[in-house]
């Protein structure tokens, strides 16, 4: 697992590859490819939580607003999809250093933009070399780290779900509130050029491989981004547009639909495919693309509800909230590599460990589907703890498993998938548990109305004589005031929200418990990769 390349035979066939020395400055080589594919995952989350900001200050309204997202997250996934197969054409190196500095440039201009369409059109450039990185890292450890170390560079891949997306709220506030709105796109550009310096130093030159455009997968490419793209459009813009009885979300939809269905007959028979689809009939990769899906749903219990809650019922900024989502981020820095360390135990059995892993997120789910309107921040701190604890324990098992069933020439293949799986699975998550969330929480607000509606002494009582009001109206049915009946509506919406929320923890729980199931079932056990080398020695 550890080989790093895959070198040309005379022949024109894949040869034997070259090891690399596993040294220092091998390591510093690494750590820059980590750093650009954090940047990428907090421009992204950085952006949307500060885009409120971003709109008032380039005069966009709210409707462009949503493309502005919708755009770089479609250019995002897609590019997943055609990175790994780029960096073996070009060089990991080359590819690597080209990749963080447009990403860096890009940065730079996006806040003069003179209107809305280069805005959005320079997102979308922008997402195409933002996603092109997180493939890196995993194709960069798949390649390089001896067996001894292969875990803690999987361990290193994983702070992109847990560390990058907990630490943004906190990060998009300092920028808007403290700094200046433009840092939201300038904070990369720091540490991705330095990144392309240590990516230059420390990776080593693979030759140019045109050949591989003689095999090159056109249809697959066309087919397989395009399709992508379209349906992530179709998910992000669905709710705004009211789903199918939009004609442009239909249109993308089926479109989408049409392209990845030729997309993976495509890849089923090519000799140079981007997915090779042919290695889900292992056990092992299956459950971990699958499980990986349904995590980043899952997720979205740690951060994304909390701070849904903590701004929506009682108004609080994003500053506020922050130390909330630092409580997941920040530990991640050494429980990562902890949970890594536990793996490489053989007497361990990973998937004993990811169970426990989705019973900590599960059980932080659960206590938090109490949820009440009197609730504080101080009220999930602990469950925030649960879910530091949680995450990491859940995502490393599924990488340890599925990536020891994915050969060294395989591993391009793997991060395609992989990546894919990954950004997908974020905007899936995050529409299912919007549209979930936004359901449920008009549902309590009519049930909560109706109940109102039909006690007459809950929207009307005589005034008690010391200037509060407990109910809307008067008596004869007339409103006290519109403040007073403002007041009463704002009550309705805040409880509303509480139940919605509290729905949608028990949908997370559910969620947990079908990846528990899944993996009591599907995946077979895991040993450390060191100590399978052992073994065979």
């Amino acid at each position: 697992m550890n080989q790093p390349s895959i070198p040309v035979s005379p022949a024109g066939g894949p040869a034997m590859p070259v090891p690399q020395p596993f040294n220092l400055r091998l390591i510093v080589g690494l750590i820059g490819i980590l750093f650009a594919s954090l940047c990428s995952g907090l421009n992204d989350r950085v952006t949307d939580i500060a885009l409120a900001d971003v709109r008032g200050a380039l005069n966009i309204s709210s409707d462009p607003g949503s493309w502005v997202i919708g755009a770089y997250q479609a250019a995002e996934v897609a590019a997943m999809m055609l990175a790994p197969w780029f960096a073996m054409t070009f060089s990991l190196r080359r590819f690597a250093i080209g990749v963080a500095l447009g990403f860096s440039l890009i940065a730079a201009v996006l806040p003069y933009s003179p209107n809305i369409s280069v805005f959005i059109a320079l997102r979308v450039v922008q997402g195409i070399f933002g996603g092109a990185l997180p493939p890196l890292l995993m194709t960069a450890a798949l390649r390089f780290l001896p067996p001894t170390y292969k875990l803690y560079g999987l361990s290193a891949y994983a702070l992109t779900a847990t560390f990058g997306p907990n630490v943004a709220i906190t990060l998009a506030s300092f920028w808007t509130d403290v700094v200046g709105w433009q840092w939201v796109f300038w904070q990369v550009i720091p540490p991705c050029l330095a990144a392309a310096m240590m990516i230059g130093y420390g990776i080593p030159q693979d030759p140019l491989r045109f050949e591989r455009f003689k095999q090159m997968d056109t249809v697959g490419m066309l087919t397989g981004s395009s399709g992508i793209a379209l349906l992530v459009l179709t998910l992000q813009q669905g709710q705004r547009l009211d789903w199918l009885h939009s004609p442009l979300i239909v249109l993308m939809l089926l479109s989408s639909l049409g392209l990845l269905l030729v997309f993976l007959v495509n890849e089923w028979s090519h000799p140079l495919p981007l997915f090779k689809l042919q290695m889900l009939k292992r056990a092992n990769l299956s459950h971990g693309l699958l499980t990986l899906g349904g995590l980043m749903v899952l997720l979205l219990s740690g951060s994304a509800l909390p701070s849904s809650y903590m701004e929506s019922v009682h108004g609080f900024r994003a500053a506020e909230v922050g130390p909330l989502a630092l409580t997941i981020g920040l530990p991640q820095l050494l429980l990562a590599p902890l949970v890594a360390a536990m793996l490489n135990l053989r007497w361990i059995d990973s998937r004993w460990v990811l169970l426990m892993g989705l019973g900590l997120v599960g059980g932080s789910c659960y206590f938090s589907s109490h949820i009440t309107e009197d609730w504080s921040r101080e009220n999930f701190y602990w469950l925030q703890i649960m879910q530091a604890f949680g995450q990491p324990m859940a995502i490393l098992p599924v990488l340890m498993g599925a990536t020891s069933v994915v050969q060294p020439p395989e591993g391009p293949f793997a991060s395609a998938m992989f990546n894919t799986v990954r950004g997908l699975g974020s905007v899936i998550g995050s529409t299912v548990v919007g549209e979930f969330s936004s359901q449920r929480e008009q549902f309590h607000s009519s049930v909560l109305l109706n109940h109102a509606g039909s006690v007459s002494s809950l929207l009307s009582q005589p005034y008690d004589g010391d200037g509060t009001y407990l109910a809307p109206l008067n008596p004869n049915g007339s409103a006290i005031s519109s403040e007073v009946l403002s007041a009463f509506s704002s009550l309705v919406k805040r409880q509303a929200t509480v139940l919605g929320l509290s729905d949608t923890y028990l949908l997370l729980i559910n969620v947990a418990l079908a990846l528990a199931l899944l993996t009591a079932l599907l995946p077979k056990r895991t040993y450390p990769p060191h100590t399978l080398i052992k073994k065979a020695d």
